[in-house]
């Protein structure tokens, strides 16, 4: 690995506070790579080689069976996927793909089982992350379970707000197709979601999308901190 790609690196926060010594070895045969969209970069049921880092871009987990097809989570810098697969030792669960182009960081299940076992700092961030994996997946299936699509999909686009300007103004980085997948919902059933919001100021412009009012749209979607919360 090049040593302007390790200068990157070490600002991601899974590994802040790491000896030195013990994240150089690391990331001894690590790979720092580029892909382009529709890439996939593990399937289900593969053994977890690798802990993936999303550097740059946006990786959809997704899983498959009898012909279906379901979006499990959008990820984004700098989020890692399946680390308890690589903790257990295990196979992947959900298979993961690049939505726009990515770079992602690739370091052998070997190597963090190993430091983990002399890096007390990194041991408790590796924790945190699938910690943070069980909490995101318990809001989900929260949200599936106690929320109508329109709700969800009013609720998803304040939370996109809120995690970027917060000026009303939400840019989709997955296809809508993806979108109604990730929110538990047919393409069709997005779109008369979309068409129910308008009376909330909710203007669709491709993949921009305007949020006019606020207010009203807080008050349908009547987000709580028990599923909405981001932060672990």
């Amino acid at each position: 690995m090049r040593g302007d790609d390790v200068a990157v690196l070490k600002d991601i926060p899974l590994f802040e506070g790491m000896g030195k010594e013990h994240f150089e070895n690391m990331l001894q045969m690590a790979y720092l790579q580029r892909f382009p969209p529709q890439v996939i970069l593990v399937e289900e049921g593969d053994p977890a080689d690798f802990l993936h880092v999303v550097v740059d871009g946006t990786v959809e987990l997704y899983s498959s069976s009898k012909g279906r097809e379901t979006t499990m989570a959008v990820l984004r810098p700098m989020s890692t996927f399946n680390p308890a697969a690589v903790l257990k030792d295990a196979v992947y669960l959900m298979s993961a793909r690049t939505i726009t182009r990515a770079r992602i960081l690739l370091i052998p299940a070997e190597n963090i089982r190993g430091t983990m076992a002399k890096d007390l700092i990194f041991a408790q961030a590796m924790v945190q992350q699938v910690v943070a994996g069980f909490r995101a997946t318990t809001r989900a299936l929260k949200e599936q379970k106690l929320r109508t699509g329109v709700e969800r999909l009013a609720n998803y686009l304040l939370r996109a707000n809120e995690q970027t300007l917060g000026d009303g103004i939400v840019e989709l980085t997955e296809d809508k197709r993806t979108l109604a997948s990730l929110l538990g919902m047919t393409p069709e059933n997005l779109s008369r979601a979309f068409g129910t919001l308008k009376d909330y100021g909710v203007e669709v412009h491709g993949a921009k999308i305007n949020l006019t009012n606020i207010k009203d749209l807080t008050k349908l979607a009547h987000p709580t901190p028990l599923i909405d919360r981001r932060p672990v």
